[in-house]
């Protein structure tokens, strides 16, 4: 039997280009030891994503007129570098009437919109190639949204996939909440998945002990309703920071002070959690499938904590931690492309 080979990725805006990074280095591998023109969609049986990790997981599952993946991670990094600035825009104006987003939402969500919009256009969520799983949190409801393929496939839970990273997306403080429609009519309201799951590896691997893959990926040798002895999951991160909160700054601290220092802590401390957890996991089976659990996180070096820092100087210090990663992580990355190669179906 092959192994279920699971990808999931965090949250962090714009600092998704280090994802980006990562990525087309491990499609570049494969594409020199497995085929020219492999594309990442087609390795993974479920990719599973948190806002702007929504956004890529979309686009690597996008499909194309034969159901394989229509797009290699390159068009998702050309959409961060090339549209990013429109997306994050804060004119002079909106900053003078809405200083740090203290009012109203920091960031129009009308470009984000508009972008989504163009490229994925009427893209629904059941036409998608394999399982995925994106997050988001339902602020009526008060609770987690979770839209699945499969679900879409099988009932009247389906979706329009640019909705849905509209969705993953709405970070609090940045975008304002978003409601949405299912096909059914349902309206949900929504925001951000990162508020709950910014690393949603966690996630995906409840979701993919319920999925039987054989039957959905039409092949015998994939393990329907896989244990965690059956996966492969790769978890990508958009950057570790170090930035220290002395306590004698805030040990008096009202509201205000704290909500900038306590969203970041809620979403870092939210990875860190999950990736004990998969590790604790990993670490109960035997030494060889043990090895089949990749957390990867590189660091930001000179690149900005802030997930809209658009700047063209921060985009490069982005695109510069990515490729330090991948210079000092070649190997590890090889042996990921090797199994993916073994596993795929």
């Amino acid at each position: 039997m092959k192994k279920i080979t699971i990808l999931s990725l965090d949250g962090g805006g714009i600092r998704g280009i280090i994802s980006c990074i990562v990525l087309r280095y491990l499609e570049e591998l494969l594409q020199q030891k497995d085929h020219p023109n492999a594309k990442l969609g087609d390795y993974f049986d479920m990719i599973a994503g948190s806002s702007t990790g929504g956004i890529l997981a979309s686009v690597l599952l996008y499909p194309d007129g034969n159901r394989k993946a229509k797009y290699s991670i390159q068009k998702a990094f050309d959409l961060y570098t090339e549209k990013g600035e429109d997306i994050f825009n804060v004119s002079l104006w909106e900053s003078l009437i809405n200083p740090f987003g203290l009012f109203s939402e920091k960031i129009s969500q009308d470009n984000l919109e508009r972008q989504l919009r163009d490229f994925f256009g009427d893209l629904e969520l059941r036409d998608l190639i394999k399982p995925s799983l994106i997050t988001s949190y339902d602020i009526e409801n008060r609770k987690a949204k979770l839209f699945n393929t499969i679900n879409a496939q099988q009932s009247q839970q389906n979706f329009l996939v640019r909705d849905i990273c509209r969705a993953t997306s709405a970070a609090p403080t940045y975008f304002s909440p978003v409601q949405i429609r299912s096909s059914y009519g349902q309206i949900f309201s929504l925001i951000d998945g990162g508020v709950f799951a910014n690393n949603p590896t966690l996630c995906a691997y409840a979701e993919a002990r319920k999925v039987a893959f054989a039957n959905v990926l039409e092949n015998p040798f994939k393990p329907n309703y896989p244990s965690v002895n059956d996966m492969i999951i790769i978890s990508i991160g958009t950057g570790t920071e170090m930035r220290s909160y002395p306590f004698r700054k805030y040990q008096n601290a009202g509201k205000l002070a704290w909500v900038s220092p306590i969203i970041d802590i809620l979403l870092s401390a939210n990875a860190e959690t999950v990736d004990y957890q998969l590790n604790q996991m990993f670490m109960t089976l035997g030494k060889r499938n043990r090895q089949n659990y990749y957390r990867i996180n590189p660091s930001l070096r000179s690149a900005s904590p802030e997930m809209d820092n658009v700047k063209k100087k921060n985009l490069e210090a982005l695109i510069q931690a990515g490729l330090s990663y991948v210079e000092e992580n070649s190997t590890l990355l090889n042996e990921i492309a090797e199994k993916l190669i073994k596993n795929k179906i």
